[in-house]
């Protein structure tokens, strides 16, 4: 597919997804003419394709690819509710504090269940208690993929639940003024009435919090469509509200005041339907281009944006200590051994990723800088 027919397809995408969360039927003779198979491979790279499976359907068209990408939708949210309810029955006789976050709330915001998927269930708790915690995931038939070694610990169930228990909700390596602000979250928390150990933000919070998550993403390796698609549904439902100076102050503190009404104002027009202005074509650009995850390219363009060329090859040469101590836990009480950890982690790379290692080296001196 050429970049102008992915352009075509996710204008596409873009015009489903508005329709659904909108609550309007689309065009079926704008429908007919789409390229299913073009439009697959748009949604699928936004992980849209539930929401677009049900827009085709109420245009009348049953594409057995979307069909089934709707029905994995729905059948992952509702065995993620179903694991989910047993973890949080769990943590609340533990006595173990705890937040749902990110998808497991904003999914519920949208129209119908699976148009908003999921690729993992994340969930704060007490840090504090991560062995009890632990010890309640195995319990439960989890298996630990990853603990003790990020800012969250990594569990999965199969088939398809994957849940990410956060000790905190950024880290102090990468993300030094989100980590300031959020540290002690709790204080900052609303309990729940309904359970004996739940908290949520309230509204401004959680707004706040999203966009603090999507600009990790956006200013590092990009994100993709379906962050603009929850901001939006976010605001249609909570827009009239919120308290707006309270976000204002709070985003300027945080550094992201400016991304932030930026990405509210293209969230809002694309949706809408409103004419966007340059600022917004071009921030749409590099979006559409980031796919859900993002994307090497982007990551080694904001880096040297940030560092420069040589900081950036020193930064990935040379990791700080707190992040190699994440990777070997033996740096914890034998520091001595950094420069050996450095050379093994590059030795590993060179044989295990020769090709992830070779792009970031050429692409250092060949990408643009800014």
């Amino acid at each position: 597919m050429t970049q102008e027919e992915y352009r075509a397809a996710m204008d596409e995408v873009i015009y489903l997804c508005a329709s659904m969360v909108n609550g309007e039927e689309p065009d079926r003779e704008r429908v007919a003419g789409m390229d299913l198979e073009r439009l697959y491979k748009a949604a699928d790279r936004h992980l849209l394709t539930g929401i677009v499976g049900y827009a085709l359907e109420a245009a009348g068209i049953y594409e057995p690819v979307f069909v089934q990408a709707k029905a994995k939708a729905i059948r992952k949210i509702v065995l993620f509710d179903a694991e989910r309810a047993k973890v949080l029955q769990a943590l609340d006789e533990a006595g173990i504090w705890y937040m749902p976050m990110k998808g497991s709330v904003l999914k519920d915001l949208y129209p119908t269940i699976g148009m908003r998927q999921m690729a993992d269930n994340d969930i704060l708790y007490d840090a504090s208690r991560s062995d009890d915690v632990r010890a309640i995931m195995e319990g439960l038939g989890f298996t630990t993929e990853e603990f003790g070694i990020s800012h969250h610990d990594h569990y999965n169930k199969e088939p398809v639940c994957n849940f990410e228990m956060h000790r905190i909700m950024f880290t102090d390596v990468t993300d030094v003024v989100f980590f300031r602000y959020y540290d002690n979250i709790k204080e900052r928390l609303l309990k729940d009435p309904e359970n004996a150990c739940g908290y949520h933000f309230k509204a401004e919070d959680f707004y706040i919090y999203m966009i603090a998550h999507e600009y990790k993403h956006f200013s590092n390796s990009g994100t993709g469509l379906r962050s603009l698609l929850d901001t939006y549904v976010y605001l249609d439902q909570k827009g009239g509200e919120l308290d707006w100076i309270y976000i204002e102050r709070e985003t300027q503190k945080l550094g992201i005041a400016e991304f932030e009404r930026n990405n509210r104002e293209l969230a809002m027009r694309l949706f809408s339907g409103e004419r966007l202005t340059e600022r917004d074509e071009e921030m749409l650009g590099y979006v559409l281009s980031s796919g859900t995850y993002g994307t090497m390219k982007n990551y080694v363009r904001n880096q040297i944006t940030k560092r420069g060329r040589f900081g950036y090859l020193i930064s990935r040469t040379f990791p700080v200590y707190s992040s190699m101590k994440r990777l070997y836990p033996i740096l914890e009480s034998l520091p001595i051994l950094l420069p050996i950890c450095w050379v093994l982690r590059l030795v590993e790379a060179i044989i295990t990723k020769p090709q992830r290692v070779l792009y970031q080296l050429t692409a250092a001196f060949k990408l643009p800088n800014g």
